[in-house]
């Protein structure tokens, strides 16, 4: 067992001392062999220091030593009170998640924040606001423009739940309600968490044909809203658009040369996940399920809804063919997990075209939908964005357990999966740049300035990993599986991951963001 006491000995000056490792501080710097000395949730030195001056010591001889990872993109509250010890997180060295992403967040935030700081919970939790949670809140799913006096009440949330907590304002122009609102309704509200000192993240209105003017648009409320503006799960779908990396970096080179604070965040992965909804035109979503079922009973409105669909599953997130959209968790019906289009196009008795497909996925959203799996990115576009020096690491995974459904392997291997095939099998980047953009860079970027690097004082927030043999194990068919390499995880100076198992730690807190007036963080 790596862990050892030495309680009794003389000098002991503090509670744990990682011995002998490979030292990657998070800077991306080289690494350096040394030890890492933790009194209570915090580091209180590093370098070679004396033997016996700990209680617990624990042996790194051979192994990586970095900082505990940040997740600035989970969607982790739909998974941590049913499972607090965050296994699929911890185990890729993941120590924080950063919630409310997409436009998407619990509202008011209190009542969130609060049952969370009450849940004994294995990983540091923070939120964003989300706006089309906001929008939604004042206008429902209405496809217009807000008036100045919808504007306002937008504001006011957006200010409480900043006061409340909030990181900063997500945004989902992709999704409804979101997509219905201009440009200058978020340049607004983002003035508002400028106030605060937040930041903007967005899922941005297309990813697709229209990528480049969403990454314009996502570097235009950075700079007119004053904040620090970051495209999230960067991304470039469908063949037609297959190297427009190139493009969207030299937008984001170019904002950066200006002056403007933009940045990116990716997944290590050539497919993307969300609902079948993806495939409708976002008109046809306005006023939700019964109005869509409404518009779907006009034949003229269906064979425009349908058109567009075909349209998506050609030249978008079906990469041109129905078996590249797969179903992951159906609430309707668990049996589909796992399918693809095709094949439920197939079942149906309907050959697998295009315009076939399309018929199928109307079926299936008419049912109340499915989250699905769409495979239409290309790797040589990923690796672009990674090398990136602006680009951090974030999963748009879940907190979850190993169970039925077929979702994204993202949620137990993201992180992983950047330091087994981007460092060490493709040497896409080194591995102290990928500890850089996994650790210091986003806790700079969210204003973690106690966390993200090893540095007397910062939190002890420590993955400790074998670099030769970390990785991801999860696959599009079997997603259920974890990472593997990571022998002890540090959370707040405690292990939740000792020798490789789960401990009976809980040593998560609630972070709180910039505007926050509750008092000291928990």
């Amino acid at each position: 067992m790596a862990l050892t006491s030495s309680a009794l000995a003389q000098g002991v000056r503090y509670d744990l001392v990682i011995a002998n490792g490979r030292l990657y501080d998070g800077t991306g710097n080289p690494w350096f062999v040394g030890d890492v000395a933790i009194v209570g949730d915090t580091i209180a030195a590093l370098g070679k220091l004396p033997p016996h001056s700990a209680a617990q010591t624990i042996d790194a001889r051979g192994l990586a030593v970095s900082p505990g990872f940040i997740d600035t993109h989970s969607h982790g509250r739909r998974g941590i009170f049913a499972v607090p010890t965050a296994e699929n997180v911890t185990r890729q060295g993941v120590t924080t998640l950063i919630e409310g992403p997409d436009g998407g967040s619990p509202l008011p935030l209190k009542p969130f924040l609060d049952k969370l700081r009450a849940t004994p919970i294995a990983v540091n939790f923070g939120t964003m606001v989300g706006h089309g949670t906001v929008r939604g809140a004042v206008m429902g799913s209405q496809n217009r423009k807000a008036s100045e006096a919808e504007l306002q009440k937008m504001r006011e949330i957006v200010r409480q739940a900043m006061l409340e907590g909030a990181f900063g304002l997500s945004t989902g122009l992709f999704y409804v309600p979101g997509n219905y609102a201009p440009t200058e309704e978020v340049i607004e509200l983002e003035k508002v968490v400028s106030g605060f000192g937040g930041v903007h993240t967005s899922h941005v209105r297309n990813e697709a044909e229209g990528v480049l003017d969403s990454a314009r648009e996502t570097i235009r409320i950075g700079e007119e809203g004053g904040v620090p503006t970051q495209h999230t799960h960067v991304k470039v779908v469908g063949k037609q658009q297959w190297g427009g990396s190139e493009k969207v970096l030299a937008l984001f080179d170019d904002a950066r040369r200006r002056g403007v604070d933009a940045t990116l965040d990716q997944y290590p992965y050539t497919a993307s996940s969300t609902g079948t909804a993806a495939m409708f035109p976002q008109w046809s979503m306005a006023g939700g399920a019964k109005a869509l079922g409404e518009r779907l009973a006009a034949a003229g409105t269906r064979a425009k809804i349908k058109a567009q669909i075909v349209d998506v599953l050609r030249d978008g997130r079906g990469a041109g063919d129905a078996k590249n959209v797969v179903m992951a968790v159906c609430g309707f019906d668990a049996k589909l997990a796992g399918k693809s289009l095709a094949e439920l196009t197939l079942a149906a008795g309907r050959q697998p075209t295009l315009e076939n497909a399309a018929e199928t996925a109307i079926e299936i959203q008419l049912k109340g939908g499915c989250s699905a799996i769409y495979h239409a990115m290309d790797e040589a576009d990923v690796e672009r964005f990674l090398r990136a020096p602006y680009t951090m690491i974030a999963s748009d995974g879940e907190v979850m357990a190993p169970g039925a459904s077929v979702p994204h392997p993202r949620s137990y291997g993201a992180f992983a999966r950047v330091l087994g095939r981007y460092v060490r099998e493709r040497r896409a980047i080194t591995l102290e740049e990928a500890v850089r953009k996994m650790s210091s860079f986003p806790a700079s970027r969210f204003g973690l300035h106690d966390r993200g690097l090893l540095r007397p004082g910062m939190k002890a927030d420590i993955a400790v990993f074998d670099a030769a043999t970390a990785g991801d194990t999860a696959t599009f068919t079997k997603p259920h599986s974890y990472a593997v390499g990571f022998r002890h995880v540090l959370v707040n100076g405690k292990a939740v991951i000792l020798d490789g198992k789960v401990t009976a730690a809980r040593p998560g807190k609630v972070l709180y963001g910039p505007g926050w007036t509750g008092g000291a963080q928990h």
